[in-house]
């Protein structure tokens, strides 16, 4: 199988699958976008066609072959194991933990307590207002963005990015989840070594070119 047979389903501001759309970039693997809207008709994402490639009913989805492969950060370890070249976990075990750890502080900790389904739920069965579930994000976004800032500013091995001086898993997962801070509001001021590391990732072509405002989606 080659990068040619690589589909991704997706939404623009989908969180999730910005993070494979930067890995993807990151490797320089060619790939096929196919919008999943995530709001159109009650959500493309919950249609049968859908729901075949993903019983779970969630994007992103990437296809390689015949194969439908779910969870973001399981994709981009799928990706650097099939697609060595440009790895985007380093060598070292301890600073594969560390990028390991740092993604799952923002895949599994944060972003699950803002994913859409969530704020819908909040919305209709709780009746919390705009106000409300902005206030429930930024707690949970804040406490996350907090953990993180510490984390990266003792890890030994400090660099540019994440883990070191080049981007990779860890970055993947932080960048869209500063976009999505920035969507609710959320201050972030105080995660000054945060935004530098955002910053270096932002110059980079590839992090440009998954930017959900430049997907052919984007609304």
């Amino acid at each position: 199988m080659t990068d040619a047979a690589l589909t991704l389903y997706g939404y623009w501001r989908s969180s999730a699958a910005y993070r494979v759309r930067i890995a993807l970039h990151l490797k320089a693997l060619a790939f096929a976008s196919v919008p999943v809207h995530l709001l159109r008709d009650g959500g493309e994402q919950r249609a049968p066609a859908h729901a075949a490639r993903n019983p779970q009913r969630l994007v992103p989805v990437l296809r390689h072959g015949e194969h439908m492969l779910t969870q973001s950060l399981a994709i981009i370890e799928y990706l650097d194991e099939v697609f060595p070249a440009s790895p985007l976990l380093p060598s070292d075990p301890l600073a594969r933990h560390r990028a390991r750890a740092l993604a799952q502080l923002v895949a599994c900790d944060i972003h699950p307590l803002g994913n859409l389904r969530v704020l819908q739920f909040l919305e209709r069965e709780w009746d919390i207002d705009a106000a409300g579930r902005t206030r429930w994000i930024g707690r949970w976004v804040s406490d996350g963005l907090a953990a993180f800032e510490r984390l990266v500013g003792e890890a030994p091995e400090a660099g540019r990015f994440c883990v070191g001086d080049a981007p990779g898993l860890a970055d993947c997962a932080l960048v869209p989840q500063l976009y999505n801070a920035r969507r609710f509001g959320i201050e972030l001021a105080p995660y000054p070594r945060i935004l530098a590391i955002e910053s270096a990732c932002l110059a980079l072509p590839a992090f440009a070119a998954a930017r959900p405002e430049a997907q052919p989606d984007a609304a």
